[in-house]
């Protein structure tokens, strides 16, 4: 392992975790299948550590065929009730029954606005937010409240905060971590 300061969440003795810090988590991603994936993956998050689903994430690929939005939407009770039994991933019916009903309201979010980034611009004015040792704030507020009026689940204010970080809306990363990016 380097000698590279990082944000302190990050657990250095997990090498998956140290690599999702350090390329991906802060980076701005808005490609729509990474943004569907990161939406469903941090639903499953609730609570529990990112870090736990972060360790889960291949096999979640595997049992949600690879994040295929169409496929999800049409999920019956019998691959909900597959789902459940899968040791790999976390198995919770509200969660998996929430990731069909979110695939379902995020495919319309995206027919209504033309993209799920063009949805999140509405919010976002395309602005990059840097903020440390936060888990809210009004622009996380603002889109869980609409999200769930749309229906979704899973996706109150923190869980959406976490997303915002993930794909690179809000950069969070600790003033002493090598990849801070001060305003």
């Amino acid at each position: 392992m380097d000698n590279k300061k990082r944000c302190k969440w990050c657990n250095l003795k997990n090498e998956l975790y140290v690599k999702y810090h350090d390329e991906e988590w802060g980076e701005i991603n808005f490609e729509e299948q990474y943004l569907y994936e990161m939406l469903i993956l941090e639903s499953f998050q609730a609570g529990l550590s990112w870090e736990c689903v972060l360790n889960k994430r291949e096999s979640f690929r595997q049992a949600l065929d690879n994040f295929d939005i169409d496929k999800i939407c049409k999920y019956d009770d019998k691959k909900k009730t597959e789902l459940l039994s899968n040791e790999k991933i976390i198995r919770n019916k509200l969660k998996i029954n929430a990731t069909v009903n979110n695939s379902k309201i995020f495919k319309s979010i995206q027919d209504e606005f033309g993209s799920f980034h063009n949805y999140l611009k509405t919010f976002t004015k395309d602005k990059i937010i840097y903020e440390v040792d936060e888990t809210r704030n009004s622009l996380s507020d603002n889109i869980s409240k609409d999200l769930i009026k749309r229906g979704m689940k899973f996706v109150g204010t923190t869980i959406i905060y976490a997303y915002l970080q993930a794909i690179g809306i809000i950069n969070s990363h600790d003033t002493n971590c090598y990849k801070y990016i001060g305003e």
